[in-house]
């Protein structure tokens, strides 16, 4: 139970990634950590039909008592970078020096929350060019940490991913 004691919260929107969502919720809850679905309606389905509930709505959160975000891909993240309360809950766990955590898609999101600047990331390769025109620093491997921000690509780098993030939560 290497993250117990930590409280993590993944975003939810309308066709989100579904492994991309559900691998990181059973990763963490298998070392321990307290996982939350944060999002605006009760229920959402995924691009590929499973389904999740929601625990907590986006202003429910408080930022200073949370250890991370991780904000899946698919399509979703479209709809999550229109919100301001996500962005602004997005922007203060960063400034808490917090994690920030996106795989495929989920980089718009952070983009809208204008803290890619300066940032080494990756991601689906659709929007590499929306990353670095927001100022990142593209490299396309299977997962980047900088700072506090670890993003992935696809899905298939998905074991990657949960390693930097279970490594940057210990």
């Amino acid at each position: 139970m290497r993250l117990e004691g930590k409280h993590i919260i993944i975003l939810a929107e309308a066709e989100f990634e579904d492994i991309e969502l559900f691998y990181p919720l059973l990763r963490l809850r298998e070392e321990g950590a307290r996982v939350s679905i944060v999002g605006k309606e009760k229920e959402y389905r995924g691009k590929r039909g499973m389904t999740t509930k929601v625990d907590a709505a986006p202003e429910e959160i408080n930022a200073g008592r949370i250890d991370g975000i991780i904000v899946p891909g698919g399509w979703a993240p479209d709809r999550l970078r229109q919100q301001e309360n996500i962005l602004a809950l997005i922007q203060s766990i960063y400034e808490r020096k917090k994690l920030v955590a996106t795989i495929c898609h989920g980089g718009w999101v952070l983009i809208s929350a204008d803290i890619v600047a300066g940032h080494q990331m990756t991601s689906f390769a659709a929007i590499k060019d929306d990353l670095k025109n927001a100022g990142a620093d593209f490299i396309d491997e299977e997962v980047v940490v900088d700072y506090n921000i670890i993003s992935s690509r696809t899905p298939a780098d998905l074991p990657a991913f949960m390693r930097e993030i279970i490594k940057f939560l210990e």
